[in-house]
C-alpha cells in the first residue's frame, strides 16, 4: 500500500545462516547454544550480572514484577507516556501504577514530577528511555537510592546507548529490553532482562523457567528439578535466539546506518521545523542515543493529522505514537483525567513519527526529506 513503510524488517543472510544451524543442530527450544551466546554478548558488553533472554519485553517487565514481591496497594511510579506493558505488568501482579509527566525536552519521565509522585506506598520506579535517549539517570538513581526503591530501566528504545559514559540498561537494578520487529536489534519478537543486583539473579533464572530449579539441574548444581516458586514460561526459542545473535554480529553496522538516517532527517528538515514550528527530537549532552526514532511534533493535533495525510497521498507511512495512559480506559479508573498531565497529553496529540529503518535508502529519505518540506503546518 505504501511506497515507503513505516519500518521494514532487516533479517539478512547471516541471520538466515544461523537460523539453518539452530535448526540442524536440532536444539531449537530455549536455553540452547544460541540463548546462551545472545546472552553472554550481551551481558559482556553491557557489564550486567546477567542476561535472560525472553519472548518478549512485556514478559520481562512481568519477570521484573515477580522479583519485587508486590502485594495489593504497592504503588509503581511510570511515565503516563510510554507503552501499555510498563504498566499492565506492574498491574497484573497488584500493584497501582502511579502515572506521572515527563519532561518536555526529551519526552522521558520527569524527576521532579516523580519525587512528587512517592507515598509510603511506592516500592519502584520504572523508567522509559525514550526513543534511545537517557532518562536524567543521576537524579533518579538519587532519588530511588533515598527513598529505598528499587529502580527499574524500561530499556525498549536504548539497547548499547549511553549516559555520560555508561550503558542504558545498567543504571537500575533491573532492565528490560525489546527485540520485536521495530527495534534496531530484532529477531521478530523478543525481549531480555538485564540483571544488575546478583541478589535477584537465581529468583530471576527460577521465575522464567516456570517456577522450578531447571537451570541450576542443567549446570549440574542439582541432580533433578523440581517446582520451587512461582513463575511462567518466559524462554526465548533458540531459533529465535540465532537470528538475534546474527544481529548482534552486526550491531555496530546496524547503528552507524540507523544514526546517519536519523542525523540526516535532524540537519535537513531543521529550517523547516523552524519555520513552521515543528519541534524536532533534543539529544542532552552526555547522551549516546540509538537512532531508533525519528519524531516531529507538530502544534496542533489537526496539523499532525493533515501532515500523517499529507505523507500517506505520497505513498509514505508515518505514524503516531503512545496515547497517554491515564487517559486510556484503564488509566481512568485510577483517577486519570484531562489537564492532569500537560506535557504527555500535547506528545500524544502532536508527535508523528517517520519512517526510519536499516534498510531506508538515501534516494527513499530524500523523498521523504522533500515531501515533508512542502507541507505547510499554517495552512487551512
Amino acid at each position: 500500500m505504501y511506497k515507503i513503510p513505516f519500518n521494514r524488517a532487516d533479517i539478512g543472510s547471516r541471520d538466515l545462516a544461523l537460523l539453518g544451524e539452530s535448526i540442524s543442530a536440532g536444539h531449537i527450544s530455549g536455553n540452547g547454544p544460541f540463548t546462551k551466546q545472545a546472552e553472554a554478548e550481551i551481558s559482556k558488553v553491557l557489564g550486567s550480572h546477567k542476561t535472560l533472554l525472553t519472548t518478549s519485553c512485556t514478559h520481562a517487565l512481568e519477570m521484573s514484577a515477580l522479583l519485587l514481591n508486590l502485594k495489593t496497594g504497592d504503588e509503581v511510579i511510570v511515565p503516563a507516556f510510554t507503552f501499555v506493558s510498563t504498566a499492565s505488568a506492574f498491574m497484573l501482579y497488584g500493584a497501582k501504577p502511579v502515572f506521572v509527566d515527563v519532561c518536555n525536552d526529551t519526552l522521558n519521565i520527569s524527576p521532579e514530577a516523580v519525587e512528587s509522585a512517592i507515598t509510603d506506598r511506592t516500592r519502584a520506579i520504572c523508567v522509559v528511555h525514550y526513543g534511545g535517549v537517557a532518562c536524567e539517570m543521576e537524579k533518579l538513581s538519587e532519588i530511588a537510592k533515598r527513598h529505598n526503591l528499587l529502580l527499574i530501566e524500561d530499556n525498549a528504545h536504548g539497547l548499547f546507548a549511553k549516559y555520560r559514559g555508561k550503558y542504558l540498561g545498567t543504571f537500575g537494578s533491573l532492565a528490560t529490553q525489546s527485540f520485536h520487529e521495530t527495534k534496531n536489534i530484532t529477531c521478530g519478537e523478543g525481549g531480555a532482562l538485564v540483571v544488575n543486583d546478583p541478589h535477584l539473579v537465581d529468583r530471576a533464572e527460577i521465575l522464567r523457567e516456570k517456577g522450578t530449579d531447571r537451570t541450576k539441574f542443567l549446570r549440574g548444581q542439582v541432580d533433578k528439578y523440581t517446582w520451587v516458586d512461582v513463575g511462567s514460561s518466559w524462554i526465548m526459542s533458540d531459533l529465535l535466539a540465532a537470528i538475534l545473535c546474527g544481529q548482534l554480529e552486526r550491531a555496530d553496522e546496524i547503528y552507524a546506518k540507523r544514526i546517519h538516517i536519523w542525523n540526516r532527517y535532524n540537519n535537513e528538515l531543521a529550517k523547516w521545523a523552524e519555520q513552521n514550528n515543528v519541534m524536532t527530537p533534543i539529544v542532552p549532552n552526555g547522551c549516546e542515543h540509538t537512532g531508533h526514532v525519528f519524531f516531529l511534533r507538530l502544534t496542533t493535533g489537526d496539523s499532525r493529522d493533515r501532515f500523517i495525510s499529507h505523507l500517506r497521498d505520497q505513498g509514505i507511512l508515518a505514524v503516531f505514537h503512545y496515547q497517554p495512559l491515564h487517559l486510556s480506559k484503564v488509566g481512568r479508573t485510577l483517577g486519570g483525567r484531562e489537564g492532569q498531565l500537560p506535557v504527555t497529553e500535547k506528545a500524544g496529540d502532536c508527535l508523528v513519527r517517520l519512517p526510519l529503518f536499516n534498510t531506508l535508502t538515501d534516494a527513499e529519505q530524500s523523498f521523504i526529506i522533500e515531501t515533508i518540506t512542502r507541507f505547510n503546518t499554517r495552512a487551512e
